[in-house]
C-alpha cells in the first residue's frame, strides 16, 4: 500500500512521508498479482451510481448539450445576419 502525505513538509519532500521507504531503482518492482489485488480492493470502495441515477444524468447531459447547440446556432445566425446587414453581402 502506498504511504500518504500527512504534513506540508512531507508534500514538499516529494510526497513521501518522512518514515516511508523509497525505491532506489529506476522502476519499482512490479508484482501483477499484488497490483490486481489492490485494484480489486479500490474498486470495492467505489460507490457506483444506480441505473436510475445513470439514466437521469445521461438524459441531462443530452438535453443540455442539445440546448447549447441550439443556443449557439441562434447566436451564429444573429451574428451572420448582423454582418450581412453591416457589410451588405
Amino acid at each position: 500500500m502506498a504511504a500518504r502525505c500527512k504534513t506540508a513538509a512531507d508534500m514538499l519532500s516529494g510526497g513521501m512521508p518522512s518514515g516511508a521507504k523509497q525505491e532506489t531503482g529506476i522502476l519499482a518492482k512490479i508484482d501483477p498479482v499484488q497490483f490486481s489485488r489492490e485494484v480489486r480492493q479500490e474498486v470495492a470502495k467505489v460507490t457506483w451510481p444506480s441505473r436510475r441515477e445513470t439514466l437521469i444524468t445521461t438524459g441531462l447531459v443530452l438535453a443540455l448539450s442539445s440546448l447549447a447547440a441550439v443556443f449557439f446556432l441562434v447566436v451564429d445566425q444573429i451574428i451572420q445576419f448582423a454582418m450581412s446587414w453591416i457589410f451588405g453581402f
